[in-house]
């Protein structure tokens, strides 16, 4: 299982971490994250290391997130369980670990970056997409809410618009990451693996890294052609998305006769009630909190949604039986209680049984 994950170090002091499972589009496994973790933390302790680069196998993405199916197996299997629950612990450790990271760290951001993946990239110092980029908080789909720090994150987009993304589930491009501040820099793909190659041409050990790495990202960068979407509609999506219950959400889109209202509305319809109103619940108790309160708040979630049948169902019906008709216990924002609600965000996953 080591060669799902390939480190390597240039003469110059460059690293480089490499996500190896392009047939599962670099999906993160527990096999994965482990190594990946000791080799930050040798990483951050050896003098030789100047900046690491953080990639993916592959031409169709950096990395769609965590391993589902096993997560799905779970639901039967008390191994699977626990085995679970030590994989989001994990994840956030080195999720954690990134923001922190005194090196720099450059995430290309190339292809599909989605779940995990976002997770892996937003905390590091140098976010770089190109027009293969396709972004996503994903996890509406399923039946389960965006974790990995997504509640610190999306709050860092303007207005409203974090909201939007991870209600919706939207898959945004280029333009739209940089916007987000999902990204901070633009390269097309040709260009990323030019700059790559001198990234680790470069001896580092005789020149000042930040000033170094800041120029040669300058030469490599441009602006993407197509301008962003999101910009464009955030008057409307903060129109509505700053409502403080899903309920008043839907209403607001509901009155408002505009092609993107309606489609926006049906598009929420489509998920999960519970995720919904705990995702919303989430981003707005998170509005002042620190990245470290977040991935806390993330792994009581996560915990409890082990423990919540309707995460399994919208596994069963994306990912598993692929019939996307998911029949929900909590059919309606009203069956899914403010008690119930609150319930989630207690550290006792036992208590969402149901």
């Amino acid at each position: 299982m080591t060669n799902e994950v390939i480190f390597s170090v240039s003469e110059g002091g460059a690293a480089s971490i490499t996500l190896n499972r392009p047939q599962a589009l670099n999906s993160l496994s527990i096999e994965m994250l482990k190594p990946i973790g000791e080799k930050l933390k040798e990483w951050q302790a050896n003098d030789q290391i100047h900046l690491i680069i953080l990639r993916g196998a592959g031409e169709k993405g950096f990395c769609a997130g965590g391993d589902i199916k096993t997560l799905y197996k779970a639901r039967s299997s008390q191994e699977a369980f626990q085995n679970a629950e030590i994989f989001f612990e994990e994840e956030y450790h080195i999720d954690r670990a990134i923001y922190h990271y005194p090196k720099p760290i450059i995430a290309c951001l190339d292809g599909i970056v989605m779940g995990g993946g976002v997770g892996l990239t937003y905390g590091a110092s140098h976010r770089i997409v190109t027009e293969r980029t396709k972004w996503a908080m994903p996890e509406m789909n399923i039946g389960f809410f965006p974790d990995v720090g997504a509640a610190y994150f999306l709050n860092k987009a303007p207005g409203y618009v974090g909201y939007y993304l991870a209600l919706t589930a939207s898959i945004i491009q280029a333009a739209d990451v940089l916007f987000a501040n999902g990204a901070d820099s633009y390269m097309t793909s040709d260009h990323l693996h030019a700059f790559l190659t001198r990234i680790e041409q470069t001896n580092w050990h005789t020149v000042e890294t930040s000033t170094a790495l800041k120029q040669l990202i300058e030469d490599y960068s441009s602006t993407p052609t197509a301008n962003s979407e999101l910009a464009s509609l955030q008057n409307e999506i903060d129109q509505h998305f700053s409502k403080h219950t899903v309920e008043k959400i839907v209403e607001s889109l509901d009155n408002d006769p505009s092609k993107f209202a309606q489609e926006t509305k049906q598009l929420l319809l489509s998920k999960s009630p519970s995720s919904l109103k705990i995702t919303l619940k989430q981003l707005i108790d998170a509005q002042h909190k620190t990245v470290e309160e977040c991935f806390a708040t993330d792994l009581i979630l996560a915990k409890n949604f082990l423990n919540h049948e309707d995460f399994y169902e919208g596994v069963r019906s994306v990912v598993i039986d692929k019939d996307r008709n998911p029949q929900y216990i909590y059919q309606t924002f009203a069956d899914f209680t403010d008690d119930i609600l609150e319930k989630f965000f207690q550290d006792s996953s036992e208590t969402v049984k149901k």
